[in-house]
């Protein structure tokens, strides 16, 4: 009866140290990265394509304001038509329960390849992304964009895209 006692005694031990282990790494897990893909230029028939992307935040860096919880995030997409966006913003993040809204804004520099002309180098991205929780480390989401050069260029013909996004964090 005492070694019944005693190896259940160890088993909670245990099992309330790895819980703990396991809450710590949750807690610890300081980096989100977020791998989307969907169509960019949507809304143009000519020069819409597929694209592919990848952003990182560093969560150590949210700070929380009046505006809601604010991080800085850096990111890059690639069209199938050989266009690119190199960016780095702001995104504010609000939950509310397992959704979350995620509106950002990113300035960047673009290369049209041999995609759609946006008519300047720098270019800005404003986006609203709703993503769900899948756990307590990944969520699974829908984003929209637009991308203008805010009248910088000759012509700021603009472009709207619609994305799938996956997020990790680490």
């Amino acid at each position: 009866m005492k070694l019944k006692t005693f190896l259940t005694s160890l088993f909670f031990v245990f099992f309330t140290i790895s819980v703990n282990a396991e809450e710590l790494k949750i807690k610890n897990q300081n980096t989100e990265f977020n791998v989307y893909t969907g169509m960019f230029d949507f809304s143009d028939d000519g020069k819409k394509s597929t694209l592919l992307g990848f952003q990182h935040q560093n969560e150590n860096l949210n700070k929380d304001t009046f505006l809601g919880n604010l991080s800085p995030i850096t990111g890059a997409l690639i069209t199938a038509d050989a266009a690119g966006y190199l960016y780095t913003g702001v995104q504010a993040q609000y939950k509310i329960g397992a959704l979350n809204f995620t509106p950002s804004f990113t300035p960047g520099l673009y290369h049209e390849g041999d995609g759609k002309d946006l008519g300047h180098l720098i270019e800005f991205k404003s986006e609203l992304q709703f993503s769900l929780d899948l756990s307590k480390t990944s969520e699974l989401g829908f984003s929209y964009n637009h991308i203008s050069n805010a009248s910088l260029g000759d012509k700021n013909p603009g472009a709207n895209s619609y994305m799938f996004n996956f997020l990790k964090n680490f």
